[in-house]
């Protein structure tokens, strides 16, 4: 058996590691520089030490002729959101390019996050129409929703079970026959595909919902002058408590994932309310820190205000859908002096008046200064230090409440 892995990101390429170590594989993507960069031994996505990255087992490519050995093909790509709608134009190319080297036998495996029976009613045709083969007559359908967690945690890929699906019997075992050796958390069989795609949306809406309910209880608690990390703190002592934190919630999953959901549910007549009012809710909460300021920081066109930490989650160098950069890009309309500091910046550069760091100034002294993503190295940060950074009666918003309610001017 000689696998393909179809997008090399935060999602296929750890998997590609991973099934390297029991089969052939080959990684395709059509970023060359990802290739090139992959093939000297270099991951920018800092999730894989650069020993793992050479093996004899695996060979990476941007040119499709290089898979026509493969019989088994796992597509990986993105599937974001545009203008709040599913854009699915990446995972059809993928399926396209897929469909014109499969041959009978094949096995094609989707991890990509969809809508419940995209996969049947999108993918599947064009697999038909470009290879003139029938499904599960001449070729077979996997469905496992990627359940990966980038960035610094103990949640790797082969410590997270995972849903499996096909769209038959040989199919479902097929697919087993390769999680099983990569998996030690276990696989959880699901009846069908659409099944195992649902699974995927509800446990992302899921989350969503609920950190939208902790910001708007945030919202309220603020406005009485409590802690909500007081508040939630003695909640949680109670045993079915669970315990989301309010925030701006971006990333290629949580902030994506509930717009799939609500699309699928829009065609089928039902107006989902409750999950686009949790996305309305979480979509908003960077209006909320902007509106903060401009009734808390007079004459705010000619103040300078700094933010720590700008990519969708710490310890993890991925921008991708970063709430923190959008609103960054919302905030420059009402302020002349904008800096963003990120140490995973590969380099400092000015944009639309922004000027983003990966190198904090000692020098120069802000009227504002968020903290906004809580990477290991912000969170060194002394409350001195924080404050060293600001002028007289400047306003330090702490959005993930590592200092306590008392020593800073705002928190979520």
């Amino acid at each position: 058996m000689k696998i393909a892995v179809i997008g090399l990101g935060y999602v296929g390429f750890p998997l590609l590691l991973e099934l390297s170590k029991y089969f052939k594989v080959s990684g395709f993507d059509i970023n060359k520089r990802r290739i090139l960069d992959l093939k000297n031994g270099i991951d920018r996505t800092k999730e894989i030490k650069t020993k793992l990255l050479k093996r004899n087992n695996i060979s990476y490519t941007y040119n499709f002729s290089d898979l026509t050995r493969c019989d088994v093909f796992i597509i990986c790509v993105p599937t974001p959101v545009k203008k709040k709608k599913p854009d699915i134009s990446m995972l059809l190319n993928a399926t396209k390019l897929v469909s014109q080297r499969l041959k009978k036998g094949d096995l094609v495996i989707y991890e990509s996050t969809v809508y419940p029976g995209l996969t049947r009613e999108k993918c599947n045709p064009i697999l038909e129409k470009y290879s003139g083969l029938k499904l599960n007559k001449d070729f077979i359908i996997g469905y496992s929703p990627e359940r990966i967690n980038p960035g610094k945690n103990s949640k790797k890929i082969s410590s997270i079970k995972k849903v499996i699906s096909g769209s038959n019997q040989k199919a479902l075992n097929k697919v087993e026959s390769i999680y099983k050796k990569i998996i030690k958390a276990g696989l959880f069989k699901a009846s069908s595909i659409e099944v195992a795609e649902a699974a995927k949306i509800i446990e992302n809406t899921q989350r969503d919902i609920n950190i939208a309910l902790m910001n708007e209880f945030s919202q309220i608690l603020n406005k009485m002058n409590i802690s909500s990390k007081e508040v939630l703190e003695a909640a949680a002592s109670k045993w079915n408590f669970i315990k989301f934190q309010p925030g701006l919630v971006g990333g290629h999953c949580i902030g994506v994932d509930p717009y799939y959901l609500a699309h699928k549910s829009k065609k089928l007549g039902i107006n989902p309310k409750v999950i686009l009012a949790g996305r309305n809710i979480n979509d908003n909460m960077k209006f909320y820190i902007i509106e903060y300021l401009r009734k808390n920081l007079k004459n705010i066109k000619k103040k300078s205000i700094l933010i720590l930490g700008s990519t969708f989650k710490e310890d993890c160098p991925d921008f991708r859908n970063s709430q923190i950069m959008q609103m960054s890009y919302k905030l420059i309309k009402y302020v002349n002096n904008l800096y963003v500091y990120d140490q995973y910046f590969v380099e400092n550069k000015v944009d639309k008046k922004i000027v983003f760091s990966n190198k904090l100034s000692k020098q120069r002294k802000f009227d504002a200064v968020i903290i906004a993503v809580p990477h290991d190295y912000i969170k060194k940060f002394s409350l001195k230090k924080i404050k060293s950074l600001i002028k007289k009666n400047g306003l330090i918003l702490d959005l993930k409440s590592i200092f306590n309610k008392e020593e800073v001017n705002f928190q979520l």
